[in-house]
């Protein structure tokens, strides 16, 4: 691991049912870029994410991270039947186990916290709204303000312009942008030709080896 690099893989394996969906693949997300990751459909590219963000283990390979992790999937597992607001989910990024009881801020520096990753992600108005009756690309902020919310440098997102308009996908890939200039390293799997030619880098798989 180096100083430019926040996250590493090294030759990752991973197989369905002894089907391969990814052969020795390597990957490293340097701080302050969006990096697209592309393929063709079945190509390894969720999978990929997955392993890079933890929830699943490679059955080769290593990876290895500098810093806290968000994970921004396309769908969210919460229910719609959960009565919770946007501030609300956006609030779940300051609850950590990780960090020590007598470390942990303040309610008005949660609150503070909440208020500014809203912000960042133009939803400051919505704060109140329950958050299922968000669009996909509003739901899509939510989770990345969750995560700024929680102080993650790393964010891992999996097709975040799947099922938008090309005003919502543009939206997205400035807000990603301004988070990369921040700073953060930005790794999200897309099909969007425009995420893919404003990425700073870009991955390719194919049958679950990187082509590029």
């Amino acid at each position: 691991m180096t100083r430019q690099t926040a996250l590493r893989g090294r030759g990752l394996h991973f197989s369905f049912d002894r089907s391969e969906v990814l052969h020795d693949v390597d990957v490293d997300l340097p701080w302050g870029a969006v990096t697209a990751i592309a393929g063709p459909n079945g190509a390894g590219k969720s999978t990929l994410v997955e392993i890079l963000a933890g929830v699943r283990r490679p059955l080769r390979g290593t990876v290895d991270c500098a810093d806290e992790v968000a994970l921004v999937v396309q769908r969210p597992t919460a229910p719609d039947s959960l009565p919770l607001t946007v501030r609300e989910v956006v609030a779940m990024g300051t609850w950590s186990t990780r960090t020590p009881r007598r470390e942990r801020p303040g309610r008005t520096a949660r609150q503070s916290r909440v208020d500014e990753s809203l912000r960042r992600v133009d939803l400051a108005d919505l704060a109140s709204r329950p958050f299922s009756t968000l669009s996909g690309g509003q739901r899509q902020r939510a989770l990345l303000a969750q995560g700024l919310a929680r102080r993650a440098t790393v964010f891992l997102l999996d097709e975040p312009a799947a099922g938008l308009d090309a005003a919502s996908r543009a939206r997205a890939r400035r807000v990603l942008a301004e988070v990369a200039r921040d700073g953060a390293a930005v790794a999200c799997v897309t099909h969007d030709d425009a995420s893919i030619a404003e990425a700073d880098l870009v991955i390719r798989l194919e049958g679950g080896r990187r082509v590029g």
